[in-house]
């Protein structure tokens, strides 16, 4: 197995936020995942691509990164069945699909991250979640050093939720997510952005429109150090929501299957008059007020800051807590060196 000490993390953290482990190691295989001690596996912390952890502290816990790859494509009459390694990067595998001729996950584009924390968060995007298309999950059980099988149902998703995210945290990893695409292609377009597009629409079309869409919305990491969306759109019941509506008749809001209404984030704390905000060299960016931008600081725990400021001034406005997406790593803590 691949091992490094005394590791930089500052890149493999789309925050940019130095930190330092003093050891990494990259699983390829189950062979070596097996070889993971269970006193190692309790100090560690598992890393994907690093697009949703903020490291909190300059000296970072003992990290495993799995490096499992490849991709493997079978059908029957009816549907698509692709198994892919949890190491995939998430974009480089909606555009296998899509050239592959295999439909589904095109709204789903750009989202930054690997394959294997995509059913963590079960993440989602242009209505279209992760979960919709998810067959089974492999995951690796540190304590029973084997491989365990969970169905889509067991998998117990919710919104930007999963069992791996709740019970199983830091438990075992995910190391192969296996889907199923029905050969009945069915265009999920009604979504605000998705929804003038006409008549002739296609998934490489919609493809091509979600990445248009994104990239006007939320800055390239690569130049403006954030991890995308930092807080979930809250949800909160109608008998609620009609009480806020009478106030903000102008709230953009999302009906839920089951009576629940979903309020966008971004323009709660729009509304607050953050949007552009700087504090310590961190900010909310200037376009799309839920994402949060490392400008140009060293600490983790500026962005936690900010964060912190943004969830006072909505729940004094609204009366709505907001929850973060990202993971803190090494919070709460006594501070950072300058």
């Amino acid at each position: 197995m691949k091992i490094r000490t005394k590791f930089s993390l500052q890149a493999c953290n789309s925050f940019n936020i130095p930190a330092i482990t003093a050891e990494i190691l990259f699983p390829a295989s189950l062979s070596e995942l097996s070889e993971l001690s269970d006193e190692k596996v309790s100090q560690s912390y598992i890393l994907g691509e690093g697009t949703n952890t903020l490291f909190c502290q300059p000296d970072a816990p003992i990290i495993i990164k799995p490096n499992l790859m490849g991709i493997e494509v079978t059908e029957t009459e009816k549907s698509f069945h692709v198994s892919a390694a949890c190491a995939e990067n998430w974009h480089e595998f909606v555009k296998f699909c899509i050239s592959s001729g295999i439909y589904g996950l095109e709204n789903l584009a750009l989202i930054p991250g690997s394959v294997g924390a995509a059913p963590v968060q079960n993440i989602g995007a242009y209505g279209v979640e992760v979960s919709d298309f998810i067959e089974r999950v492999s995951w690796y059980d540190f304590s029973k050093h084997k491989l365990v099988e969970f169905s889509q149902a067991e998998c117990q998703f919710g919104y930007r939720n999963s069992l791996f995210k709740q019970t199983l945290s830091g438990k075992g990893i995910i190391t192969h997510v296996h889907f199923k695409f029905p050969k009945l292609w069915q265009p999920v377009a009604s979504y605000q952005g998705l929804n003038d597009m006409g008549l002739a629409v296609t998934p490489s079309k919609i493809m091509a429109k979600v990445i248009e869409l994104r990239q006007s919305k939320l800055p390239d990491p690569k130049h403006l150090p954030n991890a995308g969306s930092f807080f979930k759109n809250p949800v909160i019941s109608r008998q609620t929501f009609k009480t806020m509506q009478q106030q903000y008749d102008t709230m953009p809001f999302y009906q839920q299957q089951n009576g629940d209404i979903k309020l966008a984030a971004g323009w709660l704390i729009e509304q607050t008059g953050l949007k552009g905000f700087r504090l310590k060299g961190v900010g909310v960016h200037e376009k799309q007020a839920l994402v949060i931008v490392n400008y140009a600081s060293n600490c983790g725990l500026d962005i936690v800051e900010l964060s912190q400021l943004i969830q006072s001034k909505v729940m004094e406005k609204f009366g709505i807590n907001l929850e973060p997406e990202v993971r803190f790593i090494g919070y709460p803590s006594v501070g950072c060196e300058s």
